[in-house]
């Protein structure tokens, strides 16, 4: 690998929140995403990628190369502290920018770090990374400009921060997709100015709920999508499966069985709309992605600078109505306008005022044409596509099908640097790299990934071993299946095949006690007995 100061490549990984496997042209969506298609057809597209089906577990892993349990963000019941796991990245791990920096690397952050910092809404009682809750610049980051929670409005967020002070109202005509590019590609410029190499994690929230864009980008999709999900989910799976992004054999899902036909909905214009705002957040997304694409060419880098992008998790269901995320809203806009929390038709989505989210039925097309949503572990939670783009190294137009985990993203990137992982940091002991390197995939034909891949989230469980995947909902029991035939998951064998129903459970039995898994009922009983204390 590169060692010289001169050839090591520049890193961009690109994590965008709740965003559906179909969701970008490049993988079947009717959403214009032109930036994004160009880098899949200039580098590799990786349909068989996964992340830990949440927000903040995956970015725990992308950030450690590690599972969230051992990177410190497994176990979470509204993060009040079940044993060590509580939300936030632990001392056993060390970040992507933590190993870079060693390297030589220049470490810049713009976005959404939600694995740490103090989270409030009232500027009165802020406290910036109090112990144990540690901020990008205190996990490797030379410079951060982002928020620190989950989510949000996108027209005034609340634990906005450059480094470590807060922003307590940002400036008239701010919303957030357009800032975090902005603060990219000013951070991008610094580094070139000193002639250092670079990692930039661009951290974005959209499309996560709430449903919030420019009028001009809603205008682009209103009327588009008055055909409903049910046309939206077949005409995506056909551009899927021309596209070879998935397997013309697998199924597609039924619709989901708590979402009603197209045409028995009443308030179609509205529900329709939902959708167009959405549409509109990835349009706006995409765009700013365009600026960093720009920004490396203008700066003369793009040939030898690697870039990665990928979603944290599936398309998201939750439902916001007047048990909707209080804690993440403010009362009203930056004009004094009353915020209008939840679900109702008598609320247009896409204005600062509006706080809502897209529900189940689009969520069901966005993951076009898996199974479930953000929160499982079932194909529609933790599949993502992966486009990595790096002209001097990879060749364009090749797509990989073989299975690969978030967690190999910090393998990839120390690949990339020519830096090794350390056994050590800070005098203390790191728990040893989970991930492998994704470069050799972008080069190789026939790659496959030599280690399972296993997932825990709030007791959803799976192992993804060769062909086959063994999955569960809580509380539910074990599915087996045949992911070169059925990726869909619609053909269950776990009865039929019970040798390797057996072999996966043990395996996955292992990985749990290895990486310090407390069955979820546990956890729940914890919980329970801490609301009584």
């Amino acid at each position: 690998m590169p060692t010289e100061k001169s050839q090591r490549p520049n890193i961009i990984v690109i994590l965008v929140d709740d965003m559906g496997f179909s969701d970008i042209g490049c993988c079947g969506s009717e959403i214009n995403t032109p930036n994004l298609d160009r880098l899949g057809d200039e580098g590799v597209i990786f349909s068989g990628m996964y992340n830990c089906a949440r927000c903040c577990p995956t970015r725990a892993s992308l950030l450690t190369g590690l599972y969230p349990h051992t990177a410190g963000v497994g176990h979470m019941v509204n993060n009040l502290g079940i044993t060590e796991y509580q939300g936030y990245l632990s001392d056993r791990c060390v970040t992507i920018a933590e190993a870079l920096k060693l390297g030589g690397y220049r470490t810049l952050m713009s976005g959404k770090w939600h694995v740490g910092g103090y989270y409030s809404t009232d500027a009165s009682s802020w406290r910036p990374g109090e112990v144990g809750h540690p901020m990008p610049i205190q996990r490797g980051f030379d410079e951060h400009w982002g928020t620190l929670s989950g989510a949000g409005s996108y027209f005034w967020p609340h634990t906005l921060i450059h480094d470590d002070t807060f922003i307590d109202r940002p400036d008239d005509g701010f919303y957030l997709t357009d800032a975090i590019s902005e603060h990219a590609c000013e951070m991008i410029d610094r580094a070139v100015n000193d002639e250092q190499p670079f990692f930039l994690y661009a951290a974005y929230t959209a499309p996560h709920w709430p449903l919030q864009a420019w009028e001009e980008d809603i205008e682009r999709y209103r009327g588009k999508y008055a055909q409903g999900w049910d046309a939206l989910r077949t005409s995506r799976h056909e551009e899927m499966k021309g596209k070879g992004i998935v397997n013309e054999k697998w199924e597609i899902t039924p619709r989901d069985e708590t979402v009603p036909p197209w045409e028995d909905i009443q308030e179609q214009t509205w529900e329709s709309l939902r959708m167009a705002v959405y549409a509109a957040q990835v349009d706006r997304l995409d765009q700013g992605i365009g600026q960093l694409l720009d920004k490396l060419e203008e700066r003369g880098i793009a040939d030898n600078t690697l870039v990665m992008f990928l979603s944290d998790n599936g398309g998201c269901a939750e439902l916001l109505r007047e048990d909707g995320p209080r804690g993440s809203v403010r009362g009203e806009t930056l004009d004094g306008h009353t915020v209008k929390l939840g679900n109702y038709v008598e609320n247009t989505p896409g204005d600062a005022d509006s706080f809502m989210s897209y529900d189940t039925q689009w969520a069901n097309a966005s993951n076009t044409p898996f199974r479930l949503y953000k929160h499982w572990v079932h194909e529609g939670g933790i599949s993502t596509p992966l486009l990595v783009r790096w002209p001097e190294r990879i060749k364009a137009g090749h797509m990989v099908h073989s299975p690969a985990h978030v967690i190999d993203i910090m393998a990839t990137c120390l690949d990339a640097a020519g830096v090794a992982y350390p056994d050590e940091y800070d005098n203390r002991e790191i728990a040893p790299l989970e991930g492998e390197s994704l470069i050799p995939a972008c080069t190789l034909d026939g790659w496959k990934r030599a280690r399972p891949i296993f997932w825990e989230h709030e007791g959803n469980c799976a192992v993804r071993m060769e062909n086959w995947k063994l999955v569960k909902k809580f509380p539910g029991t074990w599915e087996l299946y045949d992911m070169i035939e059925d990726r869909t998951e619609l053909n269950d064998l776990a009865s039929a095949n019970l040798p390797q129903t057996q072999r996966m459970v043990e395996a996955y039995e292992r990985y749990a006690e290895r990486t310090n898994v407390l069955p979820w009922e546990r956890v729940l009983d914890i919980y329970r007995e801490m609301r009584k204390g």
